[in-house]
This record gives C-alpha cells, structure tokens and sequence, in this order.
C-alpha cells in the first residue's frame, strides 16, 4: 500500500514538473480594466438653446407615459426634412413615447401631405406636430382633426390661422422661428460680408405663398433696402428646388454681372446657386441659406457656401414633442414657442462641431 501511495506522488510530482515547462505554471496576464468611454461634450450652442426653447415649456410634462405622437413634415427629398425625421424619432425614445413620421411625396405635394394628415387623425395619435407646405393646404384636415379631438401643434412653417379661424378650426400649440427676423439676420451677415460698398442682391424664394418663404424675403428685402448701397434687383420664387436655384442663377449672372450677393431662402436653393456660380467661373458672390443642413455646413467649410442661418433640430424636435405632450397631458398652452436662431459662416463655422 505505501509503495502505491509513493508511486502516486511521484507521478503527480513528474504532471507538475511537465506542466511548468510547458509554461502552463506561468500566471496569465492581468488585462487592463475597460473604462467606460466620456460622454459626448455637449455643443454650448446646443446648450443655449435647450435653455431658451425649455424655459418656455415650463411646467414640463410626464415623461415616458407611452404617448403615441405623430408627425407630418414636408417632403425627405430635402435634407433638411430628412433631418428632422431623425431628429424627431430619436427625442421620442429619450421622452418614452412613440413617433411615427409620415411626409409629402414632394414639396408641392399639397393634397397628398393633406391626405397624409386624414389617414395620421384615424390613428389614435395623442396629439399630431404638423408643418405644412403652404399656410392653407392642410386647414380642411385640421378642421376634421379638431372635431375628432385629436390636439395639432404647429412647428415651423406657419398654418394660416386667419383662414383656419373662418374655417371653424384652431391649433392648439405652436412652436416656430420668426421667419422675417430670420431674413433679417441673413441680410445683416451678408451685409456685414461684403461691407459698406453695397451692391446687387438678389433673394431666391421657396414656394410662392409659404409663410416661410414670405417672411424669410420679406426681412431680408427690408433689411437690404434700409441699408446704404444696396439694391435688391430680383425676386422670384425656386420652389425650394436645386436644379430650379441653378437656373434662376445662370439668368442673374448673365443680366447682372456685377451681382454681389444671392440670399436663398433653403440651403437646399442656396447649394444650387453655388454650383452654378462655380460652372460660370464667377468669383466675389456671397450666398447665404437657410436651415443649417450637413451639406450646408461642409459647403461652408468647403469655402464654397458664404453662410446659412440654423438652429437644433435635435432641441426643436423634442422642445415639439414636449410641447405635443403638454397639451396632449391637458396643460393650457397659450402663447407661441419660439426656437432661438444662430448665422454660421466661415468665421464661425468651428463653433458648429457637434451642433445638431
């Protein structure tokens, strides 16, 4: 027996030996702990302007209830639209509610984005964000949405409350931009751009009747007028498209070639405009746009793009949705909100990293 007992010690002695040669005593090396990685630094910009549009919805609502909200915008054909789609379903999974965006086939498509609005009332939405193509086309769903009690907050492009008032129906919110301070302000950065010698101007308007489109010419136009030096030698409308920007464009240069700037009233007239200034050699044109999309801003970065007038699509589609919410929750709303406005340029245009 002890013989057997030593004969079982020497073989587990030789397993030992056999295993530290082969390396398999050596302890394993200690991995490094994995750090959790920092949180994006919010964009102070962002920043301001969550405490401008959030101040204005004090008291917010509940949050994560599973509200169901639906969205109507215009047409995903424009970046900006698209933009915002995203913007709007991402604020719906950080406010716990549910968001189904629905659009125009195109950005003239009056009666189908009103289609649209009939087919979103029958859904059982809590409350329905709408922006419309002109200040009149939905007013005949609005009117069916208030007598299915369905809440409309308009964002953005106004509705034409005077017609929607004789039409027997309301908005019960609205968050927006002033639109004529916005062409305003464009006219101010231009002005300031190509400076005290003044000079031709010529503004590119969206679709002839968008409150948009009216408000954003009517303030640069006035802007442009009371300013020294400058004369507006045209305006005429783009339908909000490139192609039509383009050539809009090539007619301007050619009547008037000592133009020195073109205000368009979208980024995505405005990038038009640039490609045609560029296919005709034509350098000194300051062009300025609206909306702050990401092609706009790598344009201006590109030096190609003179500037653009934006402000968060992410702030403004949650400061939309919490709104929806307010009054979908039963809190009077009164007054308009209103989304704070920022020019980017060149000289700017590295404050505008990480804005969203």
């Amino acid at each position: 027996m002890k013989k057997r007992n030593l004969l079982l010690l020497l073989m587990l002695a030789l397993m030992l030996l056999a295993v530290t040669a082969c390396g398999g005593g050596a302890e394993a090396p200690v991995e490094p702990p994995v750090e959790a990685p920092e949180a994006a630094a919010v964009n102070p910009l962002v920043e301001e302007a969550e405490n401008v549009l959030y101040s204005q919805l004090d008291p917010m609502p509940t949050l994560n209830q599973g509200e169901r909200i639906g969205v109507l915008v215009i047409a995903l054909s424009n970046s900006f639209w698209a933009e915002m789609k995203e913007c709007y379903e991402a604020a719906g999974q950080d406010l716990g509610i549910e968001v189904e965006v629905a659009a125009a086939a195109s950005e003239s498509d009056t009666t189908g984005q009103m289609e649209a609005l009939d087919a979103m009332i029958v859904k059982d939405f809590d409350a329905i964000i709408v922006s419309p193509i002109e200040g009149t086309n939905l007013i005949p769903a609005i009117v069916r949405a208030n007598q299915s009690q369905v809440p409309i907050i308009n964002l953005g492009p106004g509705v034409n409350v005077d017609v929607l008032t004789e039409a027997g129906g309301y908005l019960d919110g609205k968050i927006t931009v002033n639109f004529e301070i916005q062409g305003g302000m464009v006219a101010d950065a231009m002005i300031e751009e190509i400076g005290a010698e003044g000079g031709e101007i010529a503004i590119i308007q969206g679709l002839a009747g968008a409150a948009q489109s009216e408000g954003r010419s009517a303030g640069a136009k006035a802007r442009f007028e009371e300013t020294g030096g400058y004369t507006v030698v045209s305006v005429q409308p783009g339908d909000w498209d490139r192609n039509k920007a383009y050539d809009i464009t090539v007619d301007l240069l050619q009547a008037n070639p000592e133009l020195k700037g073109i205000f368009a009233c979208n980024d995505v007239m405005a990038l038009g405009a640039v490609e045609a200034i560029k296919a005709a050699g034509k350098e000194g044109v300051v062009v300025y746009g609206v909306d702050g999309t990401t092609e706009a801003l790598d344009s201006i970065r590109a030096g190609e793009l003179s500037g653009s007038i934006t402000y968060s699509k992410v702030v403004y589609t949650k400061a939309g949705e919490l709104l929806a919410l307010k009054i979908a929750q039963g809190q009077e709303v009164s007054a308009p909100v209103y989304a704070p406005l920022s020019i980017v340029n060149a000289a700017n245009i590295n404050d505008f990293e990480g804005f969203k």
